[in-house]
């Protein structure tokens, strides 16, 4: 699919049954996936568990229920990807997708990469690249057709960071917990400074836990004052 189709004709269904039937059916390279993430905990820290079981339920899971929602062919950027969450599931989920993890810890991308390698992931498509998501913009400007962040910053921090990376059409991800539209106040009305259009959020439970997605789509090319040099989004929010 091409980007300009993306945005004209991508309609937004989050199909838990069918993201759970792909889940099932890779399950054994996810558990494998899993049990290299929760031995290289052990050297980097790269989630907050490093139990294996904790590892599937909280984290492994959560990045899968949201593998129906991609794009056929998509080009994938997934920001501040610690242990490869959620880029590393969904590329194992998904062959059609091209996935670029993108940290800025060079311990964490070594052990990123040496994971991809261990499961067989060709570059072509995944690649692990060791930079701030800032400086890597500027290189790799409107290029990807989703932009994904999961629990790294604030939702108005996200679209500042991840906006600059995504092609018009495109879209923009942050994967939240059910608090988010407190994070999402201060940027009403105004998403339009990053070429964003106003947030959409889709709502999923798994077991217990309910979980959020914020969804921006990207309807005009991002200022080129963005991205800022690094730091600057949290430290001089855009919308103040």
């Amino acid at each position: 699919m091409s980007q300009a189709e993306l945005g004209e004709v991508y309609v937004l269904d989050l199909d838990l049954a069918m993201s759970f039937h792909l889940v099932k059916e890779n399950e054994g390279n996810l558990r494998r996936y899993g049990a290299l993430l929760a031995s290289g905990n052990s050297k980097v820290r790269l989630t907050g568990t490093a139990d294996e079981e904790d590892l599937w339920e909280q984290h492994i899971v959560d990045c899968g229920a949201l593998v129906s929602l991609l794009p056929r062919g998509a080009r994938v950027i997934d920001v501040g990807t610690g242990g490869g969450l959620p880029g590393m599931v969904w590329a194992l989920c998904r062959s059609d997708v091209g996935v670029t993890l993108l940290d800025s810890v060079g311990k964490k991308c070594a052990a990123v990469e040496e994971m991809a390698r261990m499961m067989g992931l060709e570059p072509h498509r995944v690649q692990v690249v060791c930079s701030r998501s800032e400086e890597f913009a500027r290189l790799n400007r409107e290029v990807y057709d989703v932009a994904c962040a999961r629990a790294l910053s604030e939702a108005p921090v996200l679209a500042e960071l991840l906006s600059p990376l995504v092609a018009v059409g495109g879209m923009v991800w942050a994967m939240k917990g059910p608090r988010c539209e407190e994070e999402l106040a201060p940027g009403e009305g105004r998403w339009g400074e990053l070429g964003l259009s106003d947030p959409e959020v889709l709502d999923y439970d798994l077991g217990d836990r309910h979980r959020k997605l914020v969804i921006w789509r990207k309807i005009s090319p991002c200022p080129d004052r963005y991205p800022r040099r690094p730091g600057m989004a949290e430290k001089r929010p855009w919308y103040r």
